[in-house]
This record gives structure tokens, C-alpha cells and sequence, in this order.
């Protein structure tokens, strides 16, 4: 069986035919706009997919939720979470304009209406969220620097940050003043790419 299916098996056949349309639709605008390495996208499902949805994994968003995915790229961990909760809200953010294009592009083909794209830095961008999300785009204690305004005890809105990382990052952790909480992906999956990968919650 495949992993997703394997893995997800409480989502529904529709979200498993969009789910399978990612494949397509990222090889035909990667080969017009490089957003994905050619290696990465031999494992596309693995190292995407299936890497991004281990946030479903470890949270249901509560419907009406709003959520930000923050240096999105292509839009991971973004597109394949908006799938799988089509109750909330999704705003992916980056500041390379080419890559929301292809977001765009696939949104607009499997006609997936809870994602708006907003072209434009972090630290720049002041909205209120439930959840901030992210996979890596740069070390913790920056990551908060450039957050730091989106999660303030005064936003009552804001609920938690679920972050990707890989390797060992217990000194990066040592510097964050929220409460973490890590998820080992291995524990989830049995690929062997995902050994050293892990899911940070922040939370106050």
C-alpha cells in the first residue's frame, strides 16, 4: 500500500486524489520554475507529502482554526496540511514570489480554496493566528526573533508553533523560552528518512 494511504487512512478518497494529483502537478512546474531539487523529487511523496503531513500526526487543527506556514517554499508543510484539514484556514508566506506563483498554480488546478499566498517577509507581516507553522527555513532562536510579534501572551488568538526539524537541536532548544514539546518522526514513520527528523510544539 502506499505510505500515504498507509499512514492516513482516516482521510477521505477525495483528499487522497488530491493528495496523489501533488505528484503531477509539482514535476510539470518544476520543470518550468525550480522549486523542488531533482533529487527531492524522486521522493517527492516521501520527503513532502509525507513529511508534512506528520503535523496531522500530532495535531487536528479545531475547524475555523487559522494558521500561517512561514518560509513555505513550494508550499510544504502547507498544501498537503490545507488538504487535510479543509476546516481551516491556511496563509503560506515567503518572500520568493516565483514559488507562491506555483501555489497558485496548483490551488487553482485542484480547485483548493482554504490557501491564500501572501508574497512578503515574516518579520513584516502582522495578522493574528492560531497556529504559526514551518519546516526548518532557518535556526530556532532566529525563528523566534522573527515571530516574536506574531506570538505575544497579549495575542490571545495564538495557540502553538509546530516546526520540522532534523538532527540534534538541543542547544538551539536551550534558548527558547516557550514550552517545547519534540515529536520523533521515527516514531511515526518506519522510512529511514525520517530517522532524525522531529516536530518542535512551542507553546507559552
Amino acid at each position: 500500500m502506499d505510505a500515504v494511504r498507509h499512514y492516513f487512512p482516516e482521510l477521505s478518497t477525495i483528499q487522497h486524489e488530491m493528495l496523489d494529483q501533488l505528484t503531477p502537478l509539482y514535476a510539470d512546474w518544476n520543470s518550468k520554475i525550480n522549486v523542488i531539487s531533482r533529487k527531492d523529487m524522486a521522493h517527492f511523496r516521501e520527503r513532502h507529502v509525507l513529511h508534512s503531513l506528520a503535523i496531522f500526526k500530532t495535531i487536528r487543527f479545531p475547524e475555523g482554526s487559522r494558521i500561517l506556514d512561514i518560509g513555505t517554499g513550494g508550499g510544504f508543510p502547507g498544501v498537503p496540511l490545507a488538504i487535510a484539514n479543509p476546516t481551516c484556514s491556511f496563509v503560506l508566506l515567503d518572500s520568493v514570489g516565483k514559488k507562491l506563483k506555483v501555489i497558485d498554480g496548483i490551488c487553482e488546478k485542484l480547485s483548493l480554496s482554504n490557501i491564500e499566498t501572501i508574497h512578503d517577509r515574516v518579520e513584516n507581516h502582522h495578522e493574528t493566528y492560531n497556529y504559526l507553522i514551518s519546516r526548518a527555513v532557518t535556526n530556532l532562536p532566529n525563528f523566534m526573533k522573527l515571530t516574536r510579534h506574531l506570538i505575544t501572551k497579549s495575542n490571545q488568538r495564538f495557540s502553538s508553533i509546530y516546526y520540522l526539524k532534523g538532527g540534534d537541536f538541543n542547544d538551539e532548544l536551550s534558548t527558547v523560552k516557550l514550552k517545547a514539546k519534540t515529536y520523533e518522526l521515527s516514531k511515526i514513520f518506519k522510512e529511514s528518512f525520517f530517522e532524525t527528523k522531529k516536530i518542535v510544539r512551542l507553546s507559552h
